[in-house]
């Protein structure tokens, strides 16, 4: 295998594992600070009172993606008038608490 090989396979393994841990914040505070998310996200349909706005379901989805779509959401990078105010409104460790519960339970 060519040194170039090498580090590809490495670089592609270490995404694999992390694309799959959990986030490193605190899943009980994330479980507390959910209960806004709950309001569009729970809702069965996982529609919100914009019904041409489908929203994604984040019961169980990917920590990293979590952290990543809020922090975009926080900085304006994405825009959606209520998931920017959300953003704005948490801390990167609240950030970190929110994906870690998230991405430990079950998709519903």
């Amino acid at each position: 295998m060519t040194r170039l090989q090498l580090v590809g396979l490495a670089v592609a393994t270490a995404f694999a594992f992390t694309g799959t841990a959990h986030a490193t914040g605190d899943k009980a505070n994330g479980r507390i600070l959910v209960y806004t998310c709950n309001g569009c996200h729970g809702v069965p349909g996982t529609n919100n009172a914009y019904p041409q706005y489908p929203v994604p379901k984040i019961a169980g989805q990917n920590a990293q993606y979590i952290i990543s779509a809020l922090h975009e959401y926080k900085s304006g990078d994405r825009t959606h008038p209520t998931m920017m105010a959300q953003g704005q409104s948490l801390s990167d460790q609240e950030i970190e608490d929110i994906a870690a519960y998230l991405s430990s339970i079950a998709p519903k």
